[in-house]
């Protein structure tokens, strides 16, 4: 039997408050059922570190307050240039 998995914060960005690394217990501020809110979080990779004022994006959420996060697509980024060539 599978366990219900909650996707309602994944696609969310957030910014990181608190530094998210490997083996550390980082901060992220999501909006969330009207307002803001801040969930612990851990990178997805379980590699990746991400600094304070980082975006990131939420790839699974785990109830109550927990969601794992990634390197925000350059393509989801405020003020990007969709007609930049790199």
């Amino acid at each position: 039997m599978h366990k219900d998995v909650d996707r309602s914060l994944t696609g969310t960005i957030g910014r990181v408050t608190g530094r998210i690394g490997p083996g550390t217990i980082g901060e992220v501020m999501l909006p969330y059922l009207g307002g803001t809110m801040a969930f612990h979080a851990h990178p997805f990779n379980k590699t990746s570190g991400f600094a304070v004022d980082d975006e990131v994006l939420v790839i699974y959420f785990e109830p109550p307050q927990t969601v794992y996060v990634d390197e925000l697509p350059d393509v989801l980024r405020h003020g990007a240039d969709p007609d930049a060539t790199g």
